[in-house]
């Protein structure tokens, strides 16, 4: 059986605008003055974990104490108010597991944050437990262990997985595990310039609407 393993962030919801805009405020109170665009153009794919050791690692010295609850309690209130499903990412899956792939959610999230907003837009039910986070593995994206361990966990070769991602980490991570990587676009936070450099990256294609990715992996109408 081939597997599709999707990105959460960016892929099934639209949540990349929101936690920029928020990261990217709460980086220039501390002193790290940043935009939207620089979160998302430098870290988005990324854990949080990662995200601030870099941001720690430019500016020479550690990130004042509770940063990250402050970021991450400004999402969750962020999220319940804004956060949507990105459109079409039900029907397309509807349409791709009844032509007999399995799914799951390979994401740099937390499993707490994971939770909480597939909950929000009525995606986490149809998971189940195959949803796997960043905890899981000794290394987040850009490495390849979370979509090497969605495989294993789900049975399934890397040679007949495709994964769709947002971020360039999560191309460069799908390609180091030697799978198919197709490049979403349609998120918010996508700009101009952004498929081009998913495809340098090596994703296979581009696409902005979901109502197009069943056919991107063979699956037939619906």
């Amino acid at each position: 059986m081939s597997l599709l393993i999707l990105d959460c962030d960016g892929v099934l919801i639209d949540s990349e605008p929101i936690a920029c805009r928020i990261d990217a405020e709460e980086l220039t109170r501390i002193g790290y003055p940043c935009t939207a665009e620089d979160i998302a153009r430098d870290y988005v794919g990324l854990s949080g974990k990662e995200m601030f050791a870099r941001i720690e690692a430019a500016l020479g010295r550690p990130l004042p104490e509770g940063l990250h609850r402050a970021c991450y309690d400004r999402l969750m209130a962020a999220f319940d108010a804004e956060l949507e499903a990105i459109p079409g990412i039900a029907a397309a899956v509807d349409r791709i597991e009844s032509a007999g792939w399995a799914t799951c959610v390979a994401s740099s999230s937390s499993p707490a944050r994971l939770d909480h907003t597939l909950g929000l837009v009525g995606l986490r039910d149809r998971f189940g437990d195959r949803v796997f986070n960043s905890t899981m593995v000794a290394r987040g994206k850009p490495a390849p262990d979370l979509f090497l361990h969605a495989a294993a966990v789900m049975g399934t070769a890397p040679a007949r997985c495709i994964v769709v991602e947002d971020s360039t980490a999560g191309v460069q991570a799908a390609r180091a595990a030697g799978m198919t990587v197709l490049g979403f676009t349609g998120g918010s936070h996508c700009g101009p310039g952004h498929a081009e450099r998913l495809l340098a990256l090596g994703a296979r294609a581009c696409f902005a609407d979901m109502a197009e990715l069943p056919l991107r992996i063979g699956a037939p109408p619906g």
